[in-house]
């Protein structure tokens, strides 16, 4: 599982490796008010370019 504290460091899912760019709470709008609650959420770019993609903090390791 990654942090905020990896910020900038190499991550991977385990099929994809990137720089940690973001990890914040996220909601999701296009529920019922309700139901909505906070999740965490990281952003990842690919090192050597590409399309940035989320993951839950919890899918990622340190590569």
């Amino acid at each position: 599982m990654v942090t905020a504290e990896h910020i900038g460091k190499p991550v991977t899912d385990g099929v994809r490796t990137g720089i940690l760019q973001a990890v914040y709470e996220d909601v999701n709008v296009n529920q019922l008010p309700e139901y909505r609650k906070p999740e965490l959420v990281a952003w990842v770019r690919p090192e050597g370019g590409g399309i940035e993609w989320d993951a839950r903090p919890s899918t990622l390791d340190l590569a």
